[in-house]
């Protein structure tokens, strides 16, 4: 029996979307309904104390405003902590992880060039704390790949991108499962939550690409299933900078939903001509013109 399609749309509720989350939201909901498959949303709140109150859903109601709804429950990641905890338990058990005592400004001290402003972890813990309290979860990637016969380079099909591929313990290191304040981290919580709802392709913003290699590495750790990748242009700012939340990105203006989701179709390339209608609909099928036919 054939695998369903299932992708997922994952909005962090740090404040309303805005013009680069749309890109993303309608490129994902496009390659579900072209596939004939489902979409999901998962609220990605695990990091608390940068939450919104009720930007949750807010969200919800601006995607429904867009016509782009779920077609199951909304998934919160702030109610899966169990759900990750057995799955950095289970990496523990196997010797594929550990604690460190590192603070950033020790990490960072300890090389001279910082990557994306994030020092690679040089491995200092890796072989015990040295009298330093535990602070964070680590993955000992070095562990993994010798124990699952993984190769140092990992390499992955982008469906937009091409070919990739990244030395994980070169150019990141052994990277946190859970921060040293408590919180999961994105990367543990992001593999566990596709696996357990089923995501057969994950559609989202190029600034996620990079995170890709060490998601499959953390999938291959714990036995899940790895799905395949699309990574969406992303829109810039007038700095030239992404689009986002942090560097003042406006709240989306929904008072025209046609005339929103139509920017957001021209980022993806999409020839379609906005009408009232059936949008979604024209939006579709030039989507499959571009993507059906890939091969993963």
């Amino acid at each position: 029996m054939a695998e369903v399609y299932t992708g997922r749309f994952a909005p962090s509720p740090t404040g309303l979307l805005h013009a680069g989350s749309l890109v993303a939201a309608l490129a994902s909901w496009l390659d579900a309904r072209t596939h004939g498959g489902q979409w999901l949303v998962r609220i990605e709140d695990v990091d608390t104390p940068r939450c919104v109150p009720g930007a949750d859903q807010a969200i919800l109601k601006q995607l429904a405003a867009c016509g782009l709804k779920p077609d199951g429950p909304v998934l919160w990641q702030s109610q899966r902590g169990d759900a990750y905890a057995a799955a950095l338990q289970r990496l523990v058990e196997k010797g594929w992880a550990y604690p460190c005592g590192c603070s950033r400004k020790e990490i960072e001290s300890a090389q001279a060039v910082a990557r994306h402003s994030a020092a690679v972890y040089p491995g200092t813990c890796r072989n015990g704390l040295n009298g330093k309290p535990a602070r964070a979860w680590r993955l000992n990637v070095q562990a993994v790949q010798a124990a699952l016969g993984l190769p140092a380079i990992t390499h992955w099909h982008d469906s937009r991108l091409g070919d990739q591929q990244q030395n994980v313990g070169q150019d990141v290191g052994d990277f946190v499962l859970r921060r040293a304040d408590g919180l999961w981290a994105y990367q543990l919580a992001v593999v566990v939550d596709d696996a357990a709802q089923g995501i057969t392709d994950v559609v989202r913003g190029q600034d996620l690409a990079d995170n890709t290699a060490r998601q499959i590495v953390l999938q291959r750790a714990l036995g899940l299933p790895t799905p395949q990748y699309l990574h969406t242009p992303l829109v810039l700012g007038a700095d030239g900078e992404k689009l986002s939340k942090q560097n003042g990105a406006l709240a989306l203006d929904l008072s025209d939903p046609l005339a929103a989701l139509g920017q957001a179709a021209q980022v993806l390339g999409l020839p379609t001509q906005p009408a009232p209608h059936n949008f979604l609909t024209q939006a579709q099928a030039s989507w499959a013109r571009l993507f059906l036919s890939r091969t993963s």
